[in-house]
């Protein structure tokens, strides 16, 4: 199974995989963070595709857990998966919110025939996620879907932008 993960430093929007996920916000129209860069790499075809699925079939944007795929424009990769995770509370669990995040981006793929998948950590942020946490529910999450012989899915990399993430998923990870 551990082959099948991988955790790596990086930049998102550089990795030659089939679906690169995307941190985004439910109304799918860019941010910041890997959102925002994703957005700009791709260039304007993933906001183009993004105001369509708006105009069509998410006139409320995409809720929180939920993933949807477009186009990745100009990326190396072939697409981008939306994928909206919760804002961290302190008061409230939204561990499930997190998970289904992953878990439905994951279905995505399988739909998409994707064969390699490359995540950030999702939620953690200026969601606020606490890293140790965040990195611990995907690494945890992301093995459970594919341990259930989850489609094509062949391989699925971490990419982190800093080093305190990577850390935080290796440890996660057991490395």
């Amino acid at each position: 199974m551990d082959d099948v993960i991988e955790i790596v430093r990086g930049d998102i929007t550089l990795e030659h995989v089939d679906a690169v996920v995307n941190a985004a916000n439910s109304s799918l129209l860019g941010g910041g963070g890997v959102d925002g860069a994703i957005h700009r790499a791709g260039g304007p075809a993933i906001l183009e595709a993004c105001r369509e699925l708006r105009a069509t079939t998410l006139p409320d944007g995409l809720p929180t857990g939920r993933a949807v795929a477009t186009t990745a424009g100009d990326l190396p990769a072939t697409w981008v998966i939306h994928a909206v995770g919760p804002v961290w509370s302190a008061e409230e669990d939204r561990t499930e919110l997190l998970q289904n995040a992953y878990r439905s981006s994951l279905r995505v793929a399988r739909e998409l025939e994707a064969t390699s998948v490359a995540f950030p950590a999702i939620s953690a942020g200026a969601y606020g996620w606490p890293l140790d946490d965040a990195a611990r529910i995907a690494v945890s999450t992301v093995r459970a879907v594919l341990a259930a012989s989850f489609g094509p899915v062949e391989r699925v990399r971490f990419v982190l932008f800093s080093d305190d993430a990577l850390a935080a998923f290796r440890t996660a990870s057991g490395d």
